[in-house]
């Protein structure tokens, strides 16, 4: 079954819960998140978990986007938020208005590689290797077609078929792309001209709706490129292996993790925003650079004792090892589980959560 038909199970698998609970009237407290949809098939997972330690508890999470996410946060539509960027400095201004005497919590609970995808379903080799600045002059439009000699230099005795190079870039604004275009603008060097930023910088490609609009798309037609959460792609899709250093590296939760690791805190991290700054251009052998950290976003305390009950429990299950675990397993989402260190540290804050 492909990961997309995994997914629609568990989807359809937390719905049945929740209705559940909701039928029997027994929940005692509601949980509401929404953001990057890269987090989609994780959260599906930790929702299922949840139930199965809280059955009281009736939690939910709408894939609508990461930037879709944050403004839900913040105008307080939601409890918690999934996003694959940080809030920037107005939008932490916002959100800690919305946390009242709390404060604004960022976590990196959701790890992942961002695959670089492609489909050329008659080409006979299981990765493709890519350098970043063949992958950022392929997304650039500077490299068309997929037999060009920039390709081939990377590729020696593929067969590279005679097709042009079709980009597919997400529309809606995405930490998805943040992320991609921060790999492309560190590791790319010249070959990309544009700064990093949620929403595409270039016009003329193909695009899609959220990681599975991209997913769509790129099935709809052969020799396109994309990229995407390393958990949504099919089995129609095949991966590139990125240039490091001297070789390439194909997507693996290890090789994710191994840049995590090494990475040092953001400029603006804090006591409860542990934010990361990711070495997109590391050159460490078996690192895999172009990673996605998924923040999780929540407030140190909410309204009402119920409420933060739930938000801290299902917080407290996400963090956990069961629930690293979980979702790392290859056929759910493959994520990298956080470190025991950074573990400590998640629940050092994630204990703050009180109520009135």
């Amino acid at each position: 079954m492909s990961k997309v038909g995994r997914r629609h199970r568990v989807a359809a698998g937390v719905a049945l819960l929740a209705l559940a609970a909701a039928g029997c009237g027994t929940h005692t407290a509601t949980v509401a998140g929404a953001g990057a949809s890269s987090q989609e098939i994780a959260m599906q997972a930790w929702l299922a978990g949840l139930y199965d330690e809280y059955p009281d508890i009736l939690a939910s999470y709408d894939p609508a986007g990461s930037g879709a996410g944050r403004e839900m946060f913040i105008t307080g539509a939601v409890d918690f938020a999934g996003s694959d960027a940080e809030l920037d400095d107005e939008e932490l201004e916002q959100a800690a208005g919305r946390c009242g005497d709390g404060e604004v919590m960022e976590l990196p609970l959701y790890i992942s590689p961002i695959a670089v995808a492609y489909n050329l379903p008659g080409l006979d080799v299981e990765h493709l290797n890519l350098e970043p600045e063949t992958i950022a002059g392929m997304f650039d439009g500077q490299i068309t077609r997929w037999d060009d000699p920039e390709i081939a230099a990377s590729n020696p005795g593929v067969d590279l078929p005679d097709l042009p190079v079709i980009p597919v870039n997400r529309s809606d604004d995405s930490g998805t792309t943040e992320n991609f275009t921060e790999y492309l603008a560190e590791a790319g060097g010249d070959a990309w001209p544009h700064e990093p930023s949620g929403t595409w910088p270039r016009s003329g490609t193909q695009s899609g709706q959220q990681n599975a609009g991209v997913v769509s798309t790129m099935e709809a037609a052969e020799g396109t490129l994309g990229y995407l959460d390393a958990s949504q792609v099919t089995d129609e899709l095949s991966t590139a292996a990125i240039g490091v250093g001297d070789g390439f590296v194909p997507f693996s939760p290890e090789a994710a993790a191994a840049v995590v690791d090494a990475s040092p805190p953001a400029e603006s991290a804090s006591d409860t925003r542990l934010t990361i700054h990711l070495d997109r251009d590391t050159d460490a052998d078996g690192a895999y650079p172009l990673v996605l950290i998924s923040y999780t976003i929540a407030c140190t305390k909410y309204d009402s004792a119920e409420k933060a009950d739930a938000v801290r429990a299902l917080l407290t299950y996400m963090a956990s090892e069961a629930g690293q675990d979980r979702v790392a397993a290859p056929d759910v989402a493959g994520a990298a589980p956080i470190s025991p260190e950074l573990r400590a540290r998640v629940m050092e804050v994630v204990d703050q959560i009180s109520g009135p």
